[in-house]
């Protein structure tokens, strides 16, 4: 944020990309620049539903057309993005992978959606994540709603993103 003159930002980050806007927000480093969280279906340990849904996930990508739909969005990456995910998560050493001893010191708001039909992670990440961070968390639960909420109940969820936001801006989600 800093190289690109960013004074001040509201993080975005939907799955990974929300693990990794909590890790960001928890650094010294992410103060006064962060202002708050906007989160998507984050992971902060592993689960056993996420590996048996990533495990799934790799048998589509080599017998379905997944391959094809994600290149829309990586390009010639496809392959490394792909690969660097899934043997990433179904590496056994990453059962262990825990981040909730770093969410104490996230003290922003944070705001997080999640769908309770997503077979990526439970509505344990979302407690995870209020219990234990330092500042406010303001939960989403969308019913009937998978892994990607901005696609699946997009009004829903830029709806709840946007109050939320608002809620920082006028103080009074605190």
């Amino acid at each position: 944020m800093i190289a690109a003159a960013v004074r001040q930002a509201y993080l975005v980050g939907h799955s990974d990309g929300g693990s990794i806007a909590l890790l960001h927000a928890s650094t010294p480093r992410s103060r006064p620049r962060v202002l708050g969280l906007l989160l998507e279906a984050p992971h902060v340990f592993c689960e056993e539903i996420s590996v048996r849904a990533i495990d799934r996930a790799r048998d589509e990508y080599l017998r379905t057309d997944l391959r094809a739909k994600l290149e829309r969005y990586h390009g010639g990456n496809v392959d490394c993005a792909f690969w660097g995910w899934n043997r990433a998560w179904l590496d056994p050493g990453f059962l262990a992978w825990n981040i909730e001893d770093r969410l104490p010191a996230i003290t922003v708001p944070v705001l997080v959606v999640q769908g309770t039909d997503d077979p990526y992670g439970t509505l344990r990440q979302v407690e995870a994540i209020e219990r234990k961070c330092g500042g406010p968390v303001r939960r989403c639960i969308l019913d009937g709603c998978g892994h990607t909420p901005h696609r699946e109940q997009r009004d829903r969820t830029l709806s709840a993103m946007a109050a939320f936001a608002r809620g920082i801006t006028d103080g009074s989600v605190r």
